[in-house]
């Protein structure tokens, strides 16, 4: 029985999104339906029996304003999680690479994953960015707006190191607001989706609570930290004033060097642990040099994928110890001993980027084309 196929345990009492502890706390309650309310702190939440939310106490972390008798987010430390709305986050970065979303939007309203035996690749994702693994049971009338629609193999409270580092990061800045520091594109993509929109809940983990800082002390402090991109889509420089407001496509400029490093990721470099924050970017920057996109067609498969490869081709011909931007090296930035990772043009991660729309497993690239010609 597939996935998709399996219909939910009335038994369980944990579903996608519920409370949100700090990082590596045992679990001590697990949810039966629903979500928390909009704004609500939910470091350290209980819930009793029946549903009800009852208040557990929050550990102070000393920040400016911070109100641990009413569960103030500002309470919030490093480490700890925090359950948001993809509408109440600030971008970190005034570009995304459009073609990975459309990859993922196009696959995420393809049948296709259904059709080879599997779940629809957005609640694998939804799952994963929120602490728990993969999706686990999945009815065909689930939707990530309602995340009590299916569940994940890894309960809440369940969460192990590995689930936990694959988790987006946010800063909490001046006045309590949300800075998110990593996954533009993947809660883009969730937002961006049907079933997804500005008032869809995920989890956090917290980098830093600064929400006592002056905003220029704040901006000076994410720069310090390399938490924030100020890069426009032609790579020059801009001000935190010019960054976005809101996630969302039409608040964004498309960099298509960020696409092209997204899809030579295990062609030409795969991002190691503890990698840096905009390692995509710095790739970017570095490749904006060195592979002339005008000289390719880029809503041409074909030509596409020989921009891939050279690029790719680019990375893997530098000696490890270059340094790439921000005085990371080539290694610093995953850079793959071989192009391909040795593999032949027809096997390896080129060749599953190659495959065509009309294979039963598309390329990314594929996906991201189609989309785009139907936009």
């Amino acid at each position: 029985m597939t996935r998709s196929a399996r219909t939910s345990d009335p038994a369980r009492t944990t579903d996608p999104i519920a409370i949100a502890v700090p990082a590596g706390r045992p679990r001590r309650a697990r949810r039966a339906a629903g979500v928390l309310a909009a704004g609500a702190l939910v470091l350290g939440s209980v819930l009793a029996g029946g549903g009800a939310a009852v208040a557990a106490p929050v550990r102070a972390s000393g920040a400016a304003g911070c109100a641990a008798a009413t569960g103030a987010r500002s309470c919030a430390q490093a480490g700890d999680l925090i359950d948001v709305t993809l509408g109440e986050l600030h971008p970190t970065q005034a570009t995304l690479g459009f073609d990975q979303i459309y990859y993922k939007l196009d696959r995420y309203g393809s049948a296709k994953d259904e059709q080879n035996g599997d779940v629809n690749k957005r609640f694998d994702d939804y799952c994963e960015t929120n602490g728990q693994d993969q999706a686990d049971e999945v009815p065909a009338d689930a939707t990530l707006s309602d995340p009590a629609s299916f569940t994940c193999k890894v309960d809440v409270g369940d969460e192990t190191d590995d689930t936990l580092a694959q988790m987006k990061t946010v800063v909490i800045g001046p006045g309590g607001a949300l800075y998110l520091t990593d996954g533009h594109h993947s809660l883009t993509s969730f937002l961006e989706t049907p079933d997804g929109g500005p008032n869809l809940r995920i989890r956090l983990k917290v980098e830093a609570n600064w929400s006592g800082l002056s905003q220029a002390d704040f901006w000076q402090s994410m720069t310090d930290h390399d938490w924030v991109w100020l890069r426009d889509a032609h790579d020059d420089p801009i001000t935190p004033d010019q960054l976005p407001q809101h996630l969302g496509l039409s608040g964004f400029q498309d960099d298509p060097y960020r696409s092209l490093v997204y899809f030579t990721r295990d062609i030409g470099y795969t991002a190691p642990d503890g990698a840096a924050e905009f390692l995509e970017f710095m790739w970017g920057s570095w490749l904006r040099d060195r592979v002339d996109l005008a000289a390719y067609d880029l809503t041409h498969l074909d030509s596409y994928l020989a921009a891939v490869r050279d690029a790719a081709e680019q990375m893997t011909d530098v000696d490890q110890d270059t340094v790439i931007a921000d005085g990371r090296t080539a290694d610093d930035l995953g850079v793959l001993g071989k192009w391909n990772d040795g593999e032949d043009a027809d096997d390896g991660e080129f060749g599953k980027l190659s495959r065509p729309l009309s294979d039963d497993e598309p390329g990314k690239l594929a996906y991201a084309l189609d989309f785009r010609s139907r936009s």
